[in-house]
């Protein structure tokens, strides 16, 4: 009979009794090596084991039976050499290292950073990296879960059963590690966490590089390091592409229904060919993309993240995503990612209760609950909360090189009474309605993101007159380079879709975005916020028969690229698709067939280039000194028209607007200067699918007050009709 090894030797039996049935929160203490006196004794656990041997350059010392806990087992293992752990049962042998021989990897400024919450590279620390540690190839496993009773990491690689890799507990900070030799890219695991509450929570990492394809729900180990990346000339030179004096248009793409093959989408590699070269083929400046932060539910299109430091896998693993980002920096194109720290999902792998206790999110509902979305909020007070979410911004920066993060939902975080009635919601510590510990996340993010890399942009998507959103944080701003003007989108979605009849009656709903237009530096965005959950498509928006909606359609593209502030339009709307979007299937490619559609995507693609080689229509996009107007109050004839100027040395740009679908063929309009005018783009040329009307290439000011202005000239309008001029001091012809 094989000798026992009394449990006396080697702790006390509740010790080990809760080692054996993963209960205990400090199995460094008792398994792996221990001196003895002079004496090395090395105690293992596994399950599946009858007998085990420590393996010492070839020669196996017996580790005995521990008496009465079945799988453990002890004994003595002569020398210092790095050993093996051999076990055997009635059908199989095995050999591997032992994980609990292994010391730790994160050191006392990791612990002591975590543990006040600015450790700015977080994803140094936590999450899964490969790496060699003490010789050995392995993966290094780290998570903050500080109310655990213990934790456990779980994979393919122990048969998903948390007793095997009982984590190591660091300290105060709350952060639980272990390395695991012999694995590496390519392993799925969670961690299994014995929550406060006493519960079992199997959970992905929160500072995971990878996941598994959804619906299943694991992270997967992702060796994130080495990329051999080729855009050193783009990344030298954007901080001048994100002045504020610089076009910048966007091309807002959802990376699973731009275009399909074989009814699946198209990968990163494949969207680094197509896309890129398209986005480019257009004139757009930046590819936007909605959110690709790891996410469970399609429906959600990304904006309910479960893992925010993974490249969702549905269109590759991280190095090829490295390979779109690079390809678009190689063209010349920025790439903004939609990031969302204003909620998140309450999938059981996610963050919800993390530990058994509410630890991401706040405890109580009128905090922690979004009742819109059904969602989860982060509690931005927590100072490990917001370190998880500051460093998640600049680990997409900095690992990835995007060029920048859009914000979504910025008003869900800076009012505690979004979207909710009395008695629903928590005053601030004021007694009032302002969520302060949101708005310092929000300050540390654009503070962090800015001070490690100033040719960065982030943007916010805030629906409310909140003062300061595109401010520097030093001047009591919220530190954003950019904001949506989203009453800008509403208003004058709201007068286009009018019959032209009534327009009339609602004139200043385009005028009046001019009040406020410099008070930020605003983006003009048509999103896909535009055409879901029944809005339509923009062309479905319009009014009149087909050539009307076209028209219609036309002209309010030319208004927007004439109007001061930078553009963003949705994939899709640049050809005028006749239906709502649907994020199962690629936008309608198809009807470019029809000469309408395709002279819309002309038109988009002039007006990009336009606007680019223009500096009058950009320069002064986010300030005043750039624009008058001319003419703002002819409601009768719905008829708008104003100046763009940009430097002094700048030619000047006049754009006018026929919102009726009646031509002016002699309408008196006054001009900043005599001389000739070149008309530079008219949305009623043949070539994008309208009557071909207008002034003949040009026309010609003469000395004269009117409207205001120096100079007058009679100008044909056409109907529901964009002109664009510019003056022309030179005897050149373009």
């Amino acid at each position: 009979m094989m000798t026992k090894t009394d449990p006396a030797d080697i702790a006390e039996p509740e010790v080990l009794a809760a080692l054996c049935e993963g209960r205990f929160d400090a199995p460094f203490s008792v398994l792996g090596p221990h001196k003895l006196g002079r004496v090395r004794h090395v105690t293992a656990l596994d399950h599946g084991a009858d007998r085990m041997w420590a393996v010492v350059q070839g020669k196996a010392h017996d580790l005995l039976p521990v008496d009465g806990f079945p799988g453990l087992f002890h004994g003595k293992v002569p020398g210092t050499r790095p050993y093996r752990l051999r076990g055997a049962n009635a059908s199989d042998t095995w050999e591997a290292e032992d994980a609990y021989r292994f010391g730790p990897v994160l050191g006392e400024i990791d612990e002591y950073l975590i543990g006040e919450g600015k450790h700015q590279r977080l994803w140094d620390a936590l999450g899964a990296h490969v790496r060699d540690h003490e010789g050995v190839a392995g993966t290094h496993f780290a998570v903050w879960a500080p109310n655990a009773r213990r934790v456990s990491l779980v994979g393919e690689f122990n048969h998903w059963d948390g007793r095997r890799h009982v984590m190591r507990r660091r300290g105060a900070t709350g952060v639980w590690e272990i390395f695991l030799p012999g694995v590496g890219d390519g392993a799925t695991y969670k961690y299994e966490i014995l929550g406060a509450d006493g519960g079992l929570h199997m959970k992905a990492d929160p500072v995971g590089f990878g996941a598994q394809h959804p619906p299943e729900t694991a992270s997967m180990v992702r060796d994130i390091r080495g990329y051999g990346w080729s855009d050193g000339d783009w990344m030298t030179t954007r901080q001048v592409a994100h002045r504020t004096d610089q076009p910048i248009s966007v091309y807002e793409v959802h990376l699973g229904s731009w275009k399909r093959k074989d009814g699946r989408p198209l990968s990163y590699r494949e969207a680094a060919e197509e896309l890129v070269a398209y986005v480019k083929e257009m004139g757009f400046t930046h590819i936007e993309l909605m959110p690709v932060s790891e996410y469970p539910f399609d429906g959600s299109w990304g904006y309910q993240p479960v893992g925010l430091y993974a490249p969702t896998i549905r269109f590759g693993p991280p190095h090829e995503f490295r390979d779109l980002v690079n390809a678009a920096h190689k063209a010349g194109l920025g790439l903004i990612l939609d990031w969302v720290p204003g909620h998140f999902p309450t999938d059981a792998h996610g963050l919800g209760r993390f530990d058994g206790t509410a630890l991401y999110e706040h405890s109580d509902p009128r905090e922690g609950f979004h009742q819109d979305w059904n969602t989860l909020i982060y509690n931005y007070g927590r100072l490990e909360v917001q370190n998880y979410l500051t460093a998640n911004a600049l680990y997409w920066i900095e690992e990835y090189h995007v060029d920048g993060l859009r914000v979504d939902a910025v008003a869900s975080m800076l009012y505690r009474d979004y979207s909710r009635n009395d008695g629903e919601w928590i005053p601030n510590k004021d007694g009032g309605r302002e969520n302060y510990e949101a708005i310092a996340m929000l300050q540390a993010m654009n503070t962090v993101t800015y001070g490690a890399d100033a040719g960065i942009l982030t943007v916010a998507e805030e629906s409310t007159s909140y003062p300061k959103v595109s401010r520097p944080v030093h001047d009591g701003g919220l530190g954003f380079g950019f904001k949506w003007n989203m009453g800008w989108m509403n208003d004058t979605l709201d007068y286009i879709g009018r019959e032209p009849v009534h327009r009339k009656y609602h004139h200043h709903q385009m005028t009046f975005g001019l009040h406020y237009a410099f008070s930020e530096n605003f983006i003009l965005p048509i999103s896909h916020d535009e055409v879901v959950h029944g809005k339509g498509s923009m062309l479905a928006k319009m009014p009149g028969n087909d050539w009307e909606k076209f028209a219609n359609l036309r002209a309010y593209y030319g208004f927007m690229w004439g109007h001061p502030g930078k553009k963003l339009l949705f994939m899709g709307q640049e050809f005028a698709q006749g239906a709502e979007w649907n994020h199962d299937a690629e936008i309608d490619w198809a009807c470019l067939q029809n000469p309408q559609h395709a002279g819309m995507q002309r038109l988009v693609r002039d007006l990009n280039a336009l606007y680019r080689a223009t500096p009058a229509l950009h320069v002064r996009d986010c300030d005043g000194a750039g624009f008058q107007w001319i003419e703002a109050n002819d409601a009768q004839a719905s008829v708008y028209a104003w100046v763009r100027r940009g430097t002094p040395d700048d030619p000047e740009v006049v754009v006018i607007c026929n919102f009726t679908p009646v031509e002016r063929d002699a309408y008196v309009l006054g001009f900043p200067q005599a001389g000739r005018w070149r008309e530079a783009l008219n949305t009623d040329a043949e070539i994008y699918g309208g009557g071909g009307r207008g002034n003949m290439g040009a026309i010609t000011a003469e000395p004269g007050e009117s409207h205001g202005q120096p100079a007058r000239a009679t100008v044909v309008l056409p109907p529901l009709s964009t002109l664009i001029f510019i003056k022309d001091d030179t005897s050149a012809t373009a």
